[in-house]
């Protein structure tokens, strides 16, 4: 098989419905040679570009901290306006669609149904319904994979920023795949999809061009261990932010990391990784200054490594000690429901933590390969066979 080839690096003019073009992207969003979709698109013949839009942490991946809302502007080298949806607006205005005669989406995701780029998408996808403008998805490589899913379903009532559709947490889709599957159930016109070629579609190959899509995501490995330790956030245990392992390191000052390494190494739960005992201070974020004592994830096997289950286990065991607990709302513009409920789409993670029952985590890290292969066959675009 030859090289891979993204959406962007297969795009041309004839595959654009028209001139006017507005563009849902950021900074990760490259060509093989590592120039941006923006300027790919300001470069084509025939083109204007009238508009972007860009997701949380901003366009060029500037706000560094979590549920930090940005401030739109005009954009300094082509002049046309760039609009926040992530602040005052998370779905586009009508007037901002008028005249466009299609809107292109570029975005890198990583994979996990938490992640807010997803959705940027499918309310960008409901406004053009109702402007009546085109969407054209520039498909990109899922870093998990397409094969292994993880997780339940989003249970119906749960919706929210993190989670607006009954996908399992680690979902094996791509962007324009979840595309094709958010259109289909909310009803919307098919977007066109403009697909990869040369991927075998398990994670990213040596040659992609890879730039990291939030700040807090730093690396392709960073979004491997992601479906189980973004759980963290729902809690008052640091995640790694404020350092520079960001979810592959994690810890609290009260945690034991030499006793929690001990228990959990060896298990089910740390199947295809090692916890390694680890001590860090955060430079922001939660314990801001303040030495944390926890661990830091070593993938040996990412064959045999399930993230979500490792996360599940980190925490039962950070779960025993006494000052260890679940964050209130708010939290990605929910007000009312737990963090942790909205994350892991129902009640059931947070039921089985406090109650320190190994099985029903065991039973909830597995996802469902039958019924997810039913639930998306009309949209997949790549062959594989899921498995859990």
């Amino acid at each position: 098989m030859g090289k891979m080839r993204t959406g962007i690096d297969r795009l041309n003019r004839g595959m654009l419905p028209g001139g006017r073009i507005g563009l849902l992207s950021h900074y990760a969003a490259v060509n093989s040679g590592y120039r941006s979709s923006l300027n790919v698109l300001a470069a084509m013949p025939e083109i204007e570009l009238q508009l972007l839009f860009g997701p949380q942490h901003g366009f060029h991946g500037e706000t560094q901290d979590n549920m930090i809302e940005w401030e739109g502007y005009t954009h300094p080298e082509y002049g046309i306006p760039v609009f926040s949806l992530y602040g005052r607006n998370r779905k586009p205005d009508p007037e901002m669609l008028q005249g466009l005669d299609c809107l292109v989406v570029d975005l890198q995701d990583v994979g996990s149904r938490y992640y807010t780029y997803i959705y940027t998408m499918a309310y960008c996808m409901k406004a053009c319904r109702t402007a009546r403008v085109p969407v054209v998805v520039l498909d990109r490589p899922n870093p998990l994979g397409i094969s292994v899913i993880e997780g339940k379903p989003l249970r119906k009532g749960y919706e929210s920023f993190v989670g607006l559709y009954p996908i399992p947490v680690r979902h094996g889709l791509t962007v324009g795949e979840l595309a094709l599957l958010f259109a289909r159930l909310d009803g919307l016109p098919r977007p066109e999809v403009i697909r990869m070629d040369g991927w075998e579609g398990e994670g990213i190959p040596t040659d992609y061009q890879w730039v990291y899509p939030s700040p807090n995501m730093p690396t392709a490995e960073t979004a491997s261990v992601y479906p189980g330790m973004c759980l963290l956030e729902a809690t008052n245990l640091s995640e790694g932010r404020g350092t520079t392992r960001p979810f592959n390191i994690f810890g609290a000052p009260w945690l034991n990391g030499d006793e929690l390494c001990r228990k959990l190494n060896g298990t089910i739960f740390m199947e295809g990784a090692v916890l390694r005992p680890h001590a860090f201070i955060p430079t922001f974020n939660k314990h801001a200054g303040e030495m944390c004592y926890g661990g830091e994830i070593h993938v040996l096997d990412r064959s045999k490594f399930r993230p979500l289950r490792t996360g599940l286990g980190i925490l039962l065991e950070s779960f025993r000690y006494s000052r260890t607990g679940w964050n209130d709302p708010p939290y990605e513009y929910e007000f009312r429901k737990m963090p942790v409920d909205i994350l892991s789409g129902g009640p059931d993670v947070r039921e089985a933590v406090n109650e320190s029952n190994t099985e029903k985590l065991l039973e909830l890290a597995c996802g469902d390969p039958v019924s997810h292969s039913a639930f998306t066959r009309d949209i997949l675009l790549y062959e594989r066979e899921f498995r859990s």
